[in-house]
Order: C-alpha cells, then sequence, then structure tokens
C-alpha cells in the first residue's frame, strides 16, 4: 500500500470542509505541516500557503472566520500560521496570528478559568476545545509574549484533570458542564457519562503539542504536563483491542452492540505516542512500537480498496453533547453516529502519524 499516493491524491482533490475558518481543515493542514517537515517536499508547504493565503488580508484579518459565534474550534488552524510566518517572512501571517490571540483573550471562560467551547455550549469545556486552542496558545507565548500565560495554560489542563478524569477508569470524560444545567451532564460533578474515543485522542494530542510548543525552561510546568500526558497514555492503552490493536468507538465497552474500532481516534494515539517518543517523554524503546503498531494496523484495517479507488474507512463523521436535549452522550448515542470515510478528522490525524513514523525512523 502506498500511503503517499493516497495522501497525495487526497490532497489533490481536497475541498474546504465548510466555507468559514474551521477545525476540519486544520487537522489537514496540521498533517502537511509535518510531512513537510518528515520529507522536506515544498508541495506540502504550498498546501498550506495555498489555503491561507486567499483568506487573509495584509492587515491579517481572517477573513471568513466566524467573529460573533466564540467558537474554541476556530483556533485550529491559526497553528499553521506560524510556519507560514517563518518560512515566508510575510507579515500578514504574523498580523493573522495576533488577530486570532486577541480573541482567544477575550473568549469567555467558565468559573475556574478555562476557555467554554463556544456559544450555543455556555459554560462547558469540552476535551476537543483543549487540542484547538492549547497548542496555539502556548506557541503564541514561546514565540512573542515571553511565556507570560503559561500559567494560565497550565492551569486550563490542570482543572480538566480535576473535573474531567476517571481515576478508576484511567480515562476523561468528554464534556464538563460548569453549570451543572445540562441534560447530558451529571447534577453533582457536571460530567459527561461516557469516553468517547476521538476526544481521547484530541486531549492527547493537545498534550503532546502543547509540550512541543512550550520552552523546557519552565521546567515545572514542563514536567506536569509530561505527567498528565504519560497518564493519559497509560490510561487509554489499557483499552487496546487485542486483536486489531486499534480502539474503540466507545473505549470501554467494546461488547455494546454496534460498537467499532475507530479511525481517527486511533490515527491520533498512534501520533501521540509517535511524537511522544521522539521528544523523549515516553521511553522509545518500550513505546515507539505501540505507536507504530497502532497505525500500521490502520493501514491494514481501514485503509481499503473499494471500486478501484483507496480510501480510509470508519471514521465518526461528528459526536457531540446537546445542546439542549439532543446528543445524550449515552454509549447508544456515540455508536450511532453516522461512520464515513475520507473525512477530514480522520485523514488529518493519519498524515500527522504518517509523518511521525517516518521521523521516528
Amino acid at each position: 500500500m502506498d500511503i503517499l499516493n493516497y495522501i497525495d491524491k487526497f490532497l489533490k482533490n481536497y475541498k474546504n470542509y465548510q466555507t468559514y475558518w474551521n477545525y476540519e481543515d486544520g487537522c489537514v493542514l496540521m498533517g502537511c505541516k509535518q510531512l513537510y517537515e518528515a520529507t522536506g517536499e515544498r508541495k506540502y508547504f504550498d498546501f498550506i500557503i495555498n489555503y491561507l493565503d486567499p483568506l487573509i488580508d495584509n492587515d491579517g484579518t481572517i477573513k471568513n472566520y466566524e467573529t460573533g459565534k466564540q467558537n474554541i474550534d476556530s483556533f485550529n488552524c491559526g497553528k499553521v500560521l506560524f510556519i507560514a510566518y517563518q518560512e515566508t517572512g510575510n507579515e500578514k501571517y504574523r498580523k493573522a496570528i495576533d488577530f486570532l490571540i486577541k480573541r482567544l483573550m477575550a473568549h469567555p471562560r467558565i468559573s475556574s478559568g478555562n476557555f467554554w467551547h463556544k456559544d450555543i455550549y455556555p459554560n462547558q469545556v469540552w476535551l476537543d476545545g483543549l487540542y484547538m486552542a492549547q497548542p496555539f496558545y502556548m506557541e503564541y507565548e514561546t514565540r512573542f509574549n515571553n511565556k507570560e500565560n503559561y500559567n494560565d495554560i497550565l492551569n486550563q489542563f490542570e482543572n480538566v484533570r480535576k473535573y474531567m478524569f476517571n481515576e478508576e477508569k484511567g480515562l476523561y470524560y468528554h464534556g464538563y458542564d460548569d453549570a451543572r444545567i445540562q441534560p447530558w451532564a451529571d447534577k453533582a460533578t457536571g460530567r459527561s457519562k461516557n469516553f468517547w474515543l476521538r476526544s481521547q485522542g484530541w486531549y492527547i494530542m493537545s498534550l503532546v503539542d502543547t509540550i512541543d510548543a512550550m520552552s523546557k525552561e519552565i521546567y515545572e510546568h514542563y514536567r506536569r504536563l509530561c505527567e498528565l500526558f504519560k497518564e493519559a497514555v497509560l490510561g487509554i492503552l489499557k483499552y487496546q483491542d487485542e486483536k486489531t490493536k486499534l480502539f474503540y468507538q466507545v473505549v470501554d465497552h467494546p461488547e455494546a452492540e454496534g460498537n467499532y474500532t475507530e479511525t481517527s481516534g486511533s490515527a491520533m494515539i498512534a501520533y501521540s505516542i509517535m511524537k511522544a517518543c521522539r521528544m523523549g517523554i515516553l521511553n522509545s524503546e518500550k513505546y515507539a512500537g505501540i505507536g507504530i503498531e497502532i497505525f500500521d494496523s490502520i493501514v491494514r484495517h481501514k485503509l481499503v480498496f473499494e471500486n478501484g479507488s483507496c480510501k480510509l474507512t470508519d471514521i465518526c463523521r461528528v459526536a457531540g453533547l446537546g445542546p439542549g436535549d439532543k446528543r445524550d452522550g449515552s454509549v447508544e448515542y456515540y455508536i450511532g453516529e453516522e461512520v464515513v470515510s475520507d473525512d477530514s478528522k480522520g485523514v488529518g490525524p493519519f498524515i500527522m502519524a504518517y509523518a511521525q513514523k517516518m521521523l521516528i525512523g
């Protein structure tokens, strides 16, 4: 199976996921960034620039940014602005970083300080949001703001550990309602009911990418995020399917009718483990093989030929909590969400994982 041929064809035919500045495109852009770093091939960097250039004015304004929706997802695409500025020197990319950080600093927060998810999900923290914003926030602080808000970033991870981690399971709940009024939230704890695979993946990726963007000089913070990462990885690995080495859509209920090994979350875990081994967060001798094994199993079981073409299968199209009585967070809900192929939320992490496999040797 020629993985690069699949990726190149996917990128050649790629159409923006939404008309507005969106996190799904950001997943693909981050895959291209890392593939550019792994291969040195300019076409992957050009993909990023060809995406960004028409959307950003010379003053840094992002033309299709949804200013009024206070959506934490809107920061994911911003992560590639750093390499765009670094490689081109074009000041509009630096100004676009400022455009986004200004909005991040004004983003609503829950009572303990975390950014909330979006206006239609007020007072809520979802694991997804940690990935969307924290690596961007950390890279800005490290490069341009003299690390002044490192404490804020660490506090947001500590709050997630405090409010959303299940000690017995070793897993993180998908969502937390600080107001404790949502139908899906436990009235005492504010937690959602179950452990959705991709949310675990978002969280684990958020940690390794935030660590990567921070300065080791702030050692206590660096060490603490590494501890949280190791704990999360050890927690999820307990639920690895023995046969396929992948992970189930509802992580801890492999026996549930209709549950399946899901591609995007499995790719996120493979990516995070391999990257952490390269960074020295995890012992490479012990864990690199695990990350590679997960990725190779995705290729073997999920990258399939059908009707003369190749596609990446078994990707949960979308899952969430609410608003209101919608999407109740039950096992049945997560399993019942649509399963698709070649979705950006699966292909992006797949590309990232492949880049890490190339880099790890």
